[in-house]
């Protein structure tokens, strides 16, 4: 197996695959509804990689040292029979994992653990129904979310981490109920610094509740050494022994131990999460490209790869369009 390094000497080992760049949800910070109506142009299903086509591309991957594969979205249980493909990617030598909002899960857990998907991550950013749903703008509950929540574990899709963004005026009163709620279940909470991810969010620095402070709200917390390079939450061990984790691009970047790359639905590879634009790999694939040469395409994207865009978070880089989460998944 080769190991691909890139310029600032990080390992490729993370692939995230986005399978359909729809959401049943409209959060505010990723998909909000003014901007993402009826009417806007989602990919159209022959502009999309087939379940072949990205068992293809990410046996590629792997071949060049990827350990895991998480799947996500948009919703990526909007995506139609999605176990055929986890069903594909568990034949090779990798963890498959799956980030959801969770109220499919009831519907669809059973076929996806039997499928071979490893584990979930669920978002899930307010216990408070009426938070949630000023968040969510969907018509979804939080009971819908832990419905789904308890489907994962009776099928063994753990350890299940539960994500969750944090925006100031919006959620932050809901922290210490959220890790209340999940901490005797084995169930780790991970807050997420509010990003400048895309150009819709109406991102701004005052809106960030940094890790920080979300650390002092907990209290007595005893920092965890990371169990592998890539892993981006700073994981802490609370008092009754369950673990909580903060995922702090924007106070605290973690760009020189970034170890990702992602694959948006239509086939295009980005290198960071604040990229503005992807090597197509679409189009060579479907223009007859060999193995061979879509290595090398993905082998020249990764070695040449700079990326440290939280690192340098400034005017300089506030470019007017950075792909949007939705497209390529958090």
């Amino acid at each position: 197996m080769v190991e691909l390094i890139d310029t600032r000497g990080r390992p490729l080992r993370d692939l995230r695959i986005s399978v359909t760049d729809r959401c049943n949800m409209r959060c505010r910070y990723c998909m909000p509804r003014e901007l993402f109506g009826s009417d806007f142009p989602f990919l159209d299903r022959l502009d999309i990689l087939t379940y072949e086509e990205i068992d293809r591309i990410a046996s590629i991957f792997i071949s060049l040292g990827v350990e895991k594969i998480r799947l996500t979205g948009g919703e990526p249980l909007l995506r139609r029979n999605l176990h055929e493909l986890i069903s594909m990617l568990s034949l090779h030598d990798v963890e498959i994992a799956m980030t959801t909002n969770g109220v499919l899960l009831p519907r669809y857990a059973p076929a996806l653990s039997a499928a071979g998907l490893d584990r979930v991550t669920v978002s899930l950013d307010a216990i408070d129904e009426a938070t949630f749903a000023a968040i969510t703008d969907s018509g979804h509950t939080v009971a819908a979310v832990m419905a789904g929540i308890e489907a994962a574990e009776s099928v063994g899709l753990g350890p299940i981490k539960i994500n969750t963004v944090v925006k100031r005026n919006s959620n932050e009163a809901e922290l210490i109920d959220l890790v209340e709620r999940f901490s005797s279940r084995d169930i780790a909470v991970r807050f997420i610094e509010y990003m400048d991810v895309g150009s819709t969010n109406g991102w701004d620095m005052d809106d960030v509740v940094s890790a920080q402070e979300i650390r002092e709200m907990l209290g007595d917390i005893e920092p965890i050494d990371p169990s592998r390079r890539g892993d981006v939450a700073k994981r802490y061990r609370l008092p009754n022994g369950s673990e909580v984790g903060f995922i702090t691009s924007v106070t605290e970047p973690f760009c020189g131990d970034c170890t990702r790359a992602r694959l948006s639905a239509n086939g295009h590879l980005y290198t960071c999460l604040f990229a503005s634009e992807g090597l197509d790999l679409l189009t060579p694939l479907r223009d007859g490209a060999s193995d061979e040469e879509l290595t090398s395409l993905i082998v020249n994207c990764w070695t040449n790869r700079e990326d440290r865009y939280s690192e340098i978070r400034s005017e300089e880089t506030n470019i007017d369009k950075r792909v949007e989460m939705s497209y390529i998944g958090g």
